[in-house]
């Protein structure tokens, strides 16, 4: 079976794409060099580590993915959240092939370079607020995260932290106690670290309440469990990414954001999914008026090279001692040319604009699909950061009870055609769209005319 689909054609001058940003189908799903890696790698690869489709990828570029078998498939996943500029981006792979012919590691505490402070520089400029920023660069989102828990606690010598009901924020000890949901991500790790509270949050849909009251909510929880004196931080991702990318309703997130300050509590965003342009704005917190004390970077700030930030209010930043703060691949001089060269396309405003145009597409695709299948229950999202949340047929009104069984076969469907989604949510019930902002239109449409046909299979 082969589908497939032109590229589109433009007045502009067109990518140069090293792959046909076609999706392809020439073998079952898997293939057979999928299979023969994948008893491969059953013999080597610890358990813990699974995949959500087990076929191995030869080649990437732009939009697409190509298996070792020669299947290409639409890739609506990029590697969550991570390949936001595109797969093997060409200025992304220039800057860092560039980097790796002078230096390749110093370590910036011991002998510094100038990429690391370039990025910081375009972090101070780029972050919501103006006021002095200050950074510090490490490997991955929940390096960041603890990173920038432990910098709240050293700039308010107080211990407790508070996180948000569905969030998600890694796997290392405190980001797993950080997390909502405790299976698999921490089902036998324990004991977890302590002080952690998970405070009631913002969920349109399900609780139906106002920014304001969602919020008074939220403020009584911590008045109530934790106590203000007591709070380092409250850490917040403005749109949930894991969770199942629930948008704050209006005035919510500005609303947690003067208690804090009121409080002398450091309020961080964790932009890690939701950051580096994917929503049409350089980061979510702005479609919400919302100036954080920290924010969290990673997953697309290098284009698909591990790294990531906390960069914040200049006095809670410097608050840390000389040696307090870095780590040895943290701010790697490769990395940090990647993330470079992604900063000057969002400069150039190029990738916001492709933000809102995807925007428009799969929201308007989605919407259409809500109104011929009642088990959609919600459309939701910003940019290219959106979803579907799925309920048990004729319950969307009523008790919106989840259906994360329907979920996985949209996912297996589409897959088998050449289309990879990735579900999310606390109860499994959503599926998200992640694509990477080179991703046309036409693509977005051919995906979702799969997606309209996996709906039609469910019956």
């Amino acid at each position: 079976m082969t589908d497939t689909i032109d590229a589109p054609a433009s007045g502009a001058a067109a990518p140069v794409f090293t792959i046909p940003q076609e999706r392809r189908i020439v073998t079952a799903i898997p293939g057979p060099r999928s299979q023969e890696l994948h008893a491969r790698r059953l013999e080597v690869v610890s358990a813990g580590v699974s995949s959500v489709l087990p076929v191995y990828i030869a080649r990437a570029n732009g939009a697409v993915l190509e298996d070792v078998d020669g299947n290409r498939f639409l890739d609506f996943g990029a590697g969550i959240g991570v390949t936001t500029v595109g797969h093997t981006e060409a200025s992304v792979v220039a800057a860092a092939a560039g980097q790796l012919q002078d230096v390749i590691h110093t370590l910036f505490t011991i002998t510094p370079y100038e990429e690391y402070v370039r990025v910081a520089e375009w972090l101070a400029k780029l972050t919501p607020g103006d006021f002095a920023k200050r950074s510090v660069l490490v490997n991955s989102g929940a390096e960041a995260v603890e990173n920038g828990v432990k910098i709240a606690r050293r700039f308010t010598r107080r211990r407790a932290v508070a996180v948000l009901d569905h969030a998600y924020h890694g796997r290392t000890n405190l980001t797993m106690a950080m997390n909502y949901k405790a299976h698999p991500y921490a089902t036998g790790y324990g004991p977890l670290a302590g002080d952690v509270y998970h405070a009631p949050g913002s969920y349109p849909y399900r609780d139906g309440l106002s920014g304001a009251d969602a919020a008074k909510r939220t403020i009584s929880y911590l008045e109530k469990a934790v106590g203000a004196t007591d709070l380092a931080c409250l850490v917040v991702e403005p749109i949930q990414g894991e969770g199942g990318f629930m948008v704050p309703a209006d005035g919510y997130l500005p609303a947690l954001q003067e208690w804090c300050t009121a409080n002398d509590v450091v309020m961080i965003a964790d932009e890690i999914q939701s950051g580096m342009a994917r929503t049409g704005r350089v980061f979510a917190s702005e479609h919400f008026d919302w100036v954080p004390d920290l924010v969290l970077s990673a997953k697309g700030i290098a284009g698909g090279l591990p790294l990531a930030a906390v960069t914040g209010r200049a006095e809670i930043m410097d608050a840390s001692q000389p040696g307090g703060l870095g780590g040895t691949f943290g701010g790697n001089p490769v990395a940090c040319a990647a993330a470079i060269a992604v900063f000057e396309a969002i400069d150039r405003g190029e990738l916001l604009a492709a933000g809102a145009r995807i925007e428009a597409a799969l929201t308007a695709g989605l919407e259409g699909l809500r109104e011929r299948y009642d088990i959609i229950g919600d459309v939701r999202g910003r940019g290219a950061m959106q979803a579907i949340e799925l309920v048990q047929p004729g319950t969307a009104e009523t008790t919106k009870e989840p259906n994360p069984e329907a979920v996985q076969e949209l996912i297996a469907f589409a897959a088998e055609r050449g289309v990879l989604f990735l579900s999310a949510g606390t109860f499994g019930n959503v599926l998200r769209f992640l694509p990477s902002l080179a991703v046309t239109d036409e693509l977005v449409a051919d995906a979702l005319s799969v997606l309209d046909d996996a709906f039609a299979a469910l019956g």
